[in-house]
Formats: C-alpha cells, structure tokens, sequence
C-alpha cells in the first residue's frame, strides 16, 4: 500500500514541474511596468528618474535662450542709439549782412561737415522768431557789436550745449555771448527729468493696455476703461511735471491733453492689436513701442542726432511723436507739432478702430474668437 502512495506522489510531483507557472490575478507579472526581474520591480519609465529630469529641462532651455536673445536684442536696441549720437543736418541760423552770413555758414559747414543745415534771416528778429517756431535750434547773429548765438535750450539742452562749445570754434577762440531765448524750466534745466518722466507714461500705458486685453472680457468695459484711463493719466501726469517736479511750463490743460492722447494712443494699440491679433498682437506693439519706439523717440537729444532714417522712423512712433508734441505744447505754445499730433490721433484712432472690430476676448485666451 505506502508503495502506491509514493508512485502516485511523485507522479503528481513530475506533472506539476511541467505545468506552466500563471501568477494571480492583480499579482506584480499583472501591473504595468512592474516585474520581479527589475530591482525592487521596477521598469520602463519609473526605472530611470533621469528620463524626467530631461524631459523637463528642455522648456526650462527654451526659456532661458528666448529671454538671454530678448536680452541682447534689448541692449542692442538701446545702446545703438546712444553710440552713433551725432549732429547730422542740424537746422541753425545765420542772421547778418550778405557776405557775413555767407562767411559764417562756410565755417559752420567746414568745421563739422554734414552737421549742420543752414539757412540765412534778414535780422535777430527774425532768428527768434524761428527759434520759437521751432524751425532751427540755434542761430548765429553778427551784431555791430560782435557776433553772439541764441539758442532755445528747451527744444533740446543737449544740442544747446553742442552749439555753445561750437561757437567759441566759430569766434576763433574770441567767446561768443550765449543767450537762451526758450530756456527748460529752472526746475528742470539740463531736462534730465523731461526725459525720465516721459518713460514710466509709456509703460504704465502698455501695462494698462496688456491687462485690459488680457482680463476684461467686455468689449464696452474695455474701451470705457481705455477712455477713463488716458483722461485720468494726463490729468495726474501733468500735475506732477508741472507742479511737483517743475519738469514743464505752459497751460496745465494743454499739458494734460498731450499726454493723455499719448496714453490713449499707447494703451489703446496694444488693446486693440490684441483684440484684433490675440497674444501676436501685444506682442507686435511691445517690439513697436517700447522696443524700437522708445530708444529711436531721442527724447533726450533731438531726431537729429540720430542716423537716418532712424531719426525719422522714431517720429512715426507714440514715444517720438509724443515727446516732440508734449515739448512743443509746455515751451513752444505748440509751434513745430502738428505732424507729432497727427501721429498721435493716428495711432489713437487705430487703436480703438481695432478695439471695436477685434473678436478676440479676454478670459478666452486671447486665442478665441
């Protein structure tokens, strides 16, 4: 008997060893990525945590090349300018007799040549008045007495300076007598502060603009915000130039308009570009603006000083045209900035043409229609 117990045993021992081997259900061979031939049961993806790290740095490259490009397209963009500053075609004047004009315009001419662009006037008379009608910034006067220069510092200190240390090349080492007809404020004189002030108006405009774009899905929301905040900014604008700083002079009102169409015209591109182009949109009038309208705007120096047509380029942008028209309207009682005007009321009416015929909604992601 207890040898047909073990025949039957190791019968039943043999069939065993060649049945294949199943595991049960919800076991480790059943679960994704998990086996007993790994370390701790562990394949595929979970097996290699540097396939995550990777995975991960490379958004984080991208940021970091996009914003060190941007970097070196920003100082290049601002630094450009401010190393090929020079006179070129400056408009100045020569009130004398015939044959003296003619002498002082030939040492204008050689003594810096392509500088300067020179014109002739019967008298001073007629030289102030083309000062302060913003036609020249300096003219040269022979008087019986001797020669001597007017300038209107106000226009732009930097090149009443250049053509103060001109003159005493002019008068062969004999000083010529400065007098400044249109000076800056005497809170203000080398006009450090016109040019400083003028930037935080530009990108407190752009920021109110992205933000409205970005946050505000009602079309009418947006453009009463628009209309609100350029009315409010020139109002706040003006009084702290004008009163607190003592930056600008002329009517407070006249001032105050100025640099509101300047907000309306920068925060109602950049509104309505987005609302017309979505994200591509803000981004267009950021490079616009502040990219290349600012630095090319010789807010503190004068178009002329820049090459051209840079020079010029940067009058048909909201920073140029709006410093040209605020100088204009607080020293020049608005001589010399009717084309900055148009510029302005251009961009302004752009801006909320696109804000009114844009499908784009905040909220939405810019993206959708």
């Amino acid at each position: 008997m207890s040898s047909n117990l073990d025949a039957g045993s190791a019968k039943a021992a043999a069939e065993n060893d060649r049945a294949p081997i199943t595991s049960e259900p919800g076991s480790a061979a059943d679960r994704p990525g998990v086996s007993g031939d790994a370390p701790g049961g562990v394949t595929g993806d979970h097996a290699d945590p540097s396939h995550r790290v990777r995975g991960a740095s490379r958004p984080a490259a991208a940021i970091v090349a996009v914003v060190v490009t941007l970097q070196a397209l920003l100082i290049a963009m601002f630094a450009w300018p401010a190393i090929n500053m020079a006179p070129r075609d400056l408009p100045v004047i020569v009130a004398a007799p015939p044959e003296a004009a003619a002498a002082v315009a030939e040492r204008l001419t050689s003594v810096r040549p392509g500088a300067f662009k020179v014109s002739t006037v019967a008298d001073e008379d007629a030289a102030t008045r083309a000062l302060r009608d913003r036609r020249a910034y300096a003219a040269f006067v022979v008087r019986p007495d001797g020669p001597r220069l007017l300038v209107a510092s106000a226009a732009s200190p930097a090149i009443a300076q250049l053509f103060a240390q001109q003159a005493q090349t002019i008068g062969g080492g004999q000083p010529i007598p400065v007098v400044d007809v249109i000076p800056s404020t005497s809170g203000d004189p080398r006009g450090a502060g016109f040019a400083a002030g003028f930037l935080p108006l530009i990108l407190t405009s752009m920021v109110v603009g992205i933000l409205l774009a970005t946050l505000v899905p009602s079309k009418g929301a947006r453009l009463a915000a628009v209309g609100s905040f350029s009315l409010l900014a020139g109002l706040a604008g003006a009084a702290v130039l004008q009163y607190w700083l003592d930056v600008l002079s002329g009517p407070y009102l006249r001032n105050a308009a100025v640099i509101g169409l300047l907000a309306l015209a920068v925060c109602g591109a950049v509104a309505g570009l987005a609302a017309l182009l979505g994200p591509a949109g803000i981004a267009i009038a950021v490079l616009l603006i502040f990219l290349v309208g600012n630095p090319l705007s010789a807010v503190a120096s004068a178009p002329e000083m820049l090459p051209q047509p840079w020079g010029a380029i940067g009058q048909l942008l909201p920073p140029g045209a709006g410093a040209t028209l605020l100088r204009s309207s607080a020293f020049f009682d608005g001589a010399g900035g009717a084309a900055a005007l148009w510029t302005l009321s251009a961009w302004a009416t752009a801006g909320l043409v696109f804000l009114l015929v844009g499908r784009r909604r905040a909220g939405h992601g810019l993206g959708a229609g």
